[in-house]
């Protein structure tokens, strides 16, 4: 995928003549690639002063000056964080990362589907494995929260021993780790998410977590493609074991919101504009489920009242992704303002008090956007 409105800051020959829309008319792929190229010589935009104070707030122990992060998948390969930081991303999560690198599913396999504001990929985990990135955490000193998040490689005869490996490797870089477990596009990885296997893999991945020389949060991402029976046994091992936190949610394999439109049969995972009810919804199933455990909302937002909705269904903090491809690098900033506005309309101090609000209207299917 590809983030737009680098225009102002892209002075390099080959860069310069950018702008969100020539980016949208590149290929997917080549345009993303020109973009981290961008972020990493230091062409990007910086945050000019301090979030607003409304805006602090924790998540597993863990302080963020403000609760709107870059979703994995963007920066696969942890070349880029400290730009993202700069930014003003609260937290920056890099990654999948897979034990050995990988070439991913064959191209192409991005594909943005314009009318709706969303995007279908099946990457497959492309990534230069986990010691290039660890090479390129070791020290670094990012300025925002780093989450790195893990996942197995395609061919792996043992997806958790992979895991176990990832957090291994990453717990003494990272402020926390995501546990991999929704991407569509690595066969038979989602049926991690099962009862059984689920809690063979959480206890194989916290063993491993409790043996490092500092505890590190370790979070699990779901899928947003589950029935509320599949929520409940998701529930009931992750409340039994000592896991930090979830993200809700991943891409979904639904195409309902697309019907029709250009690129909508591609196979892959949908994200962006599309993926937001559903997703929000799901979020608030779960929130309903596990009380206070803290949940990360990702999937669909937009815009600063998408942002605002998904803490009201129960989002302790957020992350986003494909929504930067079309609203461009400034949609940061009006959600962190959108967000602030927000709270002081409460007559609130703290964005944690919009948190779960409308939990009840999103689950039950009477909110939506």
């Amino acid at each position: 995928m590809i983030l737009s409105g680098l225009s102002p800051f892209l002075k390099l020959p080959l860069l310069q003549n950018l702008s969100r829309e020539a980016l949208l008319k590149m290929d997917p792929e080549i345009a993303h690639g020109a973009t981290i190229s961008a972020l990493r010589l230091g062409l990007a935009p910086e945050q000019d002063g301090a979030d607003p104070p409304e805006l602090k707030t924790s998540l597993c122990g863990l302080d963020l000056a403000n609760p709107v992060g870059m979703a994995a998948g963007f920066d696969k390969n942890a070349e880029v964080p400290k730009p993202l930081a700069r930014m003003g991303f609260g937290m920056v999560e890099v990654g999948t990362v897979t034990p050995r690198p990988q070439t991913g599913n064959p191209k192409p396999r991005l594909f943005r589907i314009a009318a709706a504001e969303g995007v279908i990929n099946r990457m497959g985990f492309n990534n230069e494995g986990h010691e290039a990135a660890f090479q390129r955490l070791k020290g670094a000193h990012v300025g925002a929260v780093l989450g790195v998040n893990i996942g197995a490689n395609k061919d792996s005869e043992d997806f958790v021993a992979d895991y176990v490996k990832g957090v291994i490797r990453f717990a003494e870089v990272a402020d926390y780790l995501t546990i991999n477990v929704s991407s569509p596009n690595t066969p038979g990885l989602r049926n991690l998410q099962a009862d059984e296997a689920l809690t063979r893999l959480l206890a194989a991945v916290l063993k491993a977590r409790s043996k490092a020389k500092v505890r590190v949060p370790v979070l699990l991402k779901i899928a947003p493609d589950l029935d509320e029976r599949q929520l409940d046994d998701i529930a009931r091992v992750v409340l039994a074991s000592d896991l930090d936190g979830l993200i809700i949610s991943n891409t979904t394999l639904s195409r309902d919101p697309v019907l029709g439109m250009q690129n909508a049969n591609e196979t892959g995972g949908l994200s962006g504009k599309p993926l937001f009810n559903l997703s929000t919804q799901r979020l608030a199933l779960m929130r309903q489920r596990v009380g206070k455990l803290p949940i990360i909302g990702v999937g669909g937002i937009h815009s600063p009242e998408s942002a605002v909705a998904k803490f009201q269904a129960g989002a302790d903090a957020i992350q986003l992704y494909s929504a930067l491809v079309f609203g461009g690098l400034d949609l940061l900033e009006r959600i962190k303002r959108g967000l602030t506005a927000a709270v002081r309309a409460e007559g609130a101090t703290s964005v944690s008090q919009l948190t779960g609000k409308k939990t009840d209207d999103w689950a039950a299917g009477r909110a939506s956007l």
